[in-house]
């Protein structure tokens, strides 16, 4: 057991597991403070969303559950309370957990499992994206895409503003209340950066030039298999980018990974001049990825690296300095690390979950297990789920044939390796490795069937699309409770 000390949980939305300088990607990006958290901390050079959407892969942040076990499926059916997870056993062992910004649950009347919520973003109005509960046939999405190409460039959003009001409550909490507690506390500070409108303040969008942002790998490349074309169909982002549209989005995308950099810093320096760092733990990670044109494809929903990998960096007391784990993770392995850290043992009514120590991790512990990801969401004539087995990607879409890549041969993933002879027992060992954790074809009509009641409850498939509400391609800043 790892000594208990106090946990800053930074989470951001959107962000790519390359878009870091230390990182390495094809773009060099400026973010100084989180090249600093990786150089005095662990990084988890293969982490996972648990789903490339954000309201499921919140849901199991905060339950440290998988998808199909929380049955949070889509963005229209958000996290409620309904199962306990680590904020829930903090708080009941006397910790305080508190967050500031987004969580994209329902409401902030349901037992979150925070003690205080500041400035929460939560789904709109309760419901969330309901269009996406229309899965078959698939409904036409017109003005959320062509929103995302016209709202690109070099000003100020809405979202900006946000992330300003999210940075300066935090430290206000840390500077008030931080040192007055009697117990670890968390601290869940959640921007919404650099989730798009893809529009960065002019000081941050600078940084990167054309040159430097470059051209998305494979742009105007469609997908050839048939349930991703489906999906590229539905969203039809690529449509609506011009070449000019495509640099602006890129220099606004990478722009706001470095004023979310910024904030960052400004959290880690706020713990240096309080004295908090020494008996502090810094934790940092997005919900998903972003595609930003590569492979024809933008936002996310597919199970590309730059989709469903996720950066994760761990930093503090007893933790590594300077070390890369490579074994894959996931956002369900937050459940296990926030419980450990603040010194106490998962409940004996969680014991069963699929999350794994971070910080245990970090120290040397390689668990023989596999990470998961799913995707139920609008969009997609069929759910499908992703496994990672050693160096291998292998994703099962239900109906549909499968894909597999060899991540360390293509780690653009270009060529699909499921029809290739010499696969096949590979192949047939990822199936069997993912049938060991669910049934994909009982899952997905569980799903199918959950959303269907979820349609009916809101008047039905006709109802949901004459709603005036269903087309936005973000959630609006009005969730916000303040």
């Amino acid at each position: 057991m790892t000594a208990p000390a106090n946990l800053l949980f930074i989470f951001s939305d959107e962000h790519r597991r390359d878009a870091m300088g230390h990182a390495n990607g094809p773009v060099r990006v400026s973010t100084p403070n989180l090249d600093r958290l990786a150089r005095e901390g662990t990084v988890f050079s293969s982490a996972y969303t648990p789903s490339p959407i954000c309201v499921p892969a919140r849901a199991s942040l905060a339950t440290g559950r998988y998808v199909h076990d929380t049955r949070c499926w889509d963005s229209a059916e958000p996290y409620r309370g309904q199962i306990e997870g680590w904020g829930h056993q903090l708080i009941a062992e006397g910790h305080e957990v508190v967050s500031v910004g987004k969580l994209h649950y329902r409401s902030s009347e349901d037992d979150n499992g925070f003690s205080e919520e500041h400035i929460p973003m939560h789904v709109s109005e309760g419901v969330g994206w309901v269009l996406g509960l229309v899965r078959n046939p698939l409904p036409p999405y017109v003005h959320g895409p062509r929103e995302l190409a016209e709202q690109v460039g070099s000003g100020e959003s809405e979202y900006v503003a946000y992330d300003r009001k999210v940075l300066n409550l935090a430290i206000s909490w840390l500077n008030d209340h931080a040192r007055h507690r009697d117990k670890p506390w968390v601290l869940f500070v959640s921007f919404v950066s650099p989730h798009y409108p893809l529009v960065a303040p002019p000081e941050f969008y600078d940084l990167h030039d054309s040159i430097t942002v470059g051209w998305p790998h494979r742009n105007g490349q469609k997908p050839e298999h048939p349930a991703l074309k489906e999906l590229y169909r539905f969203y039809n982002y690529a449509d609506h980018f011009s070449d000019d549209a495509i640099t602006k989005g890129r220099r606004g995308y990478y722009g706001l990974t470095s004023f979310l950099d910024h904030n960052v810093g400004v959290l880690l320096d706020k713990l240096d001049e309080t004295g908090l760092a020494a008996n502090t733990r810094v934790m940092y990670s997005s919900d998903h990825g972003d595609m930003l044109g590569d492979h024809g494809m933008w936002t996310k929903m597919v199970m590309n690296e730059q989709s469903a990998g996720i950066p994760l960096i761990l930093r503090g007391p007893g933790v590594p300095e300077g070390k890369v784990v490579d074994t894959p993770v996931s956002l369900v392995d937050c459940h296990q690390t926030i419980v450990e850290n603040a010194g106490l043992a998962v409940d004996s009514t969680q014991s069963e979950l699929p999350g794994h120590s971070l910080l245990a991790l970090a120290t040397g512990d390689r668990p023989n297990r596999n990470i998961i990801s799913e995707f139920h969401d609008g969009g997609s004539p069929s759910g499908y789920t992703m496994i990672r087995v050693r160096n291998w990607k292998y994703i099962y879409y239900v109906g549909y044939p499968p894909q597999l890549f060899d991540l360390v041969s293509d780690s653009r993933e270009d060529h699909d390796r499921a029809s290739d002879p010499t696969c096949e027992a590979v192949l047939a060992e990822c199936e069997s490795r993912l049938r060991d954790l669910l049934d994909p074809e009982e899952v997905n009509a569980s799903a199918f069937s959950d959303q269907a009641a979820a349609l009916e409850k809101l008047g039905g498939r006709e109802a949901v699309l004459s709603r005036k509400d269903h087309d936005f391609g973000w959630t609006p800043i009005e969730s916000v409770v303040s």
